[in-house]
């Protein structure tokens, strides 16, 4: 691989910033056709204070984007046409317009890439728009979908490859399975407004570590970016969790509301190695409500973890109202067991690459191509490829 790609070669310590007043500057840049939807969604919602960037090699789907920044990823490579469902290409193409990307991402404190993964654009071009924010010294912070399962093996391989990639260069990455959406909708939403859902999910994501990181002025007991990054910086695969619920014992619904997210994809709160969780409560919420949660929390969570805890009063919401987010951080990869089982065969997979081919395949995604191949003749099995 060249320089610039390799994101194995990567370790950047992120200086310290002196925040301008106070406050963390927080940039989110979709990528792809599934970013650059997440990003209109943040923008109807009415996201503030926030950077939006959209990131795209189709310039049709950029041009009727919401974004008040844009990026054509490789002007020279694609003209505009896109990715082609070819991960190499928006890998590619990011590496053409790193500057640009650094350029619009430079002052920023948190960077979030928005990406769904699968295709070509967001694939390709995620990790290397990760390594353009950590170059710039911010906290990196990947939200990604990943593929139906009725989307086929093709996607899922190569969302499987986009996601490694992206290992390599965010300090976190939470990742929202699609199928997921089949069990929290109703079976007669149509296909357009289940989308939308999954525009919300990521939506949700990022907003509600932005209000922890936004509104550190509002806490009664206070979290901020400082605490975010502690919880976040180098941990790799995160969840969260965002649950409200009013009337009795609502401090405690909301609790489980969070613990079953979708964004948590079903995993245990005692496998992370570090948890913030941030209540929105009324003012007359009482304090024994708020014990009760945290004592919960305390008997999931492994005893060597790391938990940061705040409150802040909101008088908008109903007097028995309580909103909970939960950001839990350094689980092992759910792929973990994939990798492990492709290590397992590594020697038993046998992958000829026809010389000529493998020459006309960009070096920057020659590995992708091996490595799809192990995903198709194993079936689920992506082994790691010595270079």
């Amino acid at each position: 691989m060249e320089d610039l790609f390799n994101v194995d070669d990567i370790k950047v310590d992120m200086p310290n910033k002196v925040l301008s007043d106070n406050v963390a500057k927080i940039s989110v840049i979709g990528v792809g056709g599934g970013g650059c939807n997440m990003i209109n969604h943040m923008i109807n919602e009415g996201s503030h204070k926030i950077d939006l960037i959209a990131a795209n090699t189709d310039l049709q789907v950029l041009n009727i984007s919401k974004a008040p920044k844009k990026i054509q990823l490789g002007v020279k490579l694609t003209k505009g046409l896109g990715a082609g469902m070819k991960p190499e290409i928006g890998r590619d193409s990011a590496v053409e317009s790193f500057e640009e990307i650094k350029g619009i991402l430079k002052g920023a404190d948190i960077v979030f890439i928005a990406a769904g993964l699968g295709g070509g654009t967001g694939t390709g071009a995620a990790a290397i728009i990760a390594k353009a924010a950590k170059e710039i010294g911010a906290l990196t912070v990947s939200v990604v979908t990943k593929p139906f399962t009725w989307e086929g093996k093709k996607r899922a391989g190569l969302a499987n490859l986009g996601l490694e990639e992206l290992k390599k260069v965010s300090d976190s990455i939470i990742v929202v399975p699609n199928d997921r959406l089949l069990e929290i909708i109703d079976e007669n939403v149509g296909m357009k407004d289940a989308f939308k859902i999954i525009d919300n999910i990521l939506y949700q994501a990022v907003n509600g570590m932005s209000e922890v990181i936004l509104n550190p002025g509002n806490s009664d007991i206070n979290t901020d970016f400082a605490d975010v990054k502690t919880i976040m910086q180098h941990r790799g695969m995160a969840l969260m969790g965002i649950g409200r619920a009013k009337g009795e014992e609502a401090a405690q619904r909301a609790l489980e509301d969070a613990i079953d997210s979708p964004l948590l994809d079903k995993v245990s709160l005692n496998g992370a190695k570090g948890i913030l969780i941030h209540f929105n409560i009324h003012p007359q919420v009482s304090l024994f409500a708020i014990n009760s949660v945290m004592g919960t929390i305390n008997d999931r969570m492994d005893s060597n973890a790391e938990i940061i805890f705040g409150t802040t009063s909101d008088s908008t919401l109903e007097k028995d109202e309580v909103k909970i987010t939960i950001v839990a951080t350094g689980f092992e990869s759910k792929n973990e067991e994939f990798e492990q089982e492709g290590e397992e065969n590594e020697e038993k997979a046998s992958v000829r690459v026809n010389d000529e081919n493998h020459l006309d395949v960009p070096p920057l995604m020659r590995d992708y191509v091996v490595q799809y191949h192990i995903v198709q003749t194993q079936q689920h099995v992506s082994p790691k490829i010595e270079e």
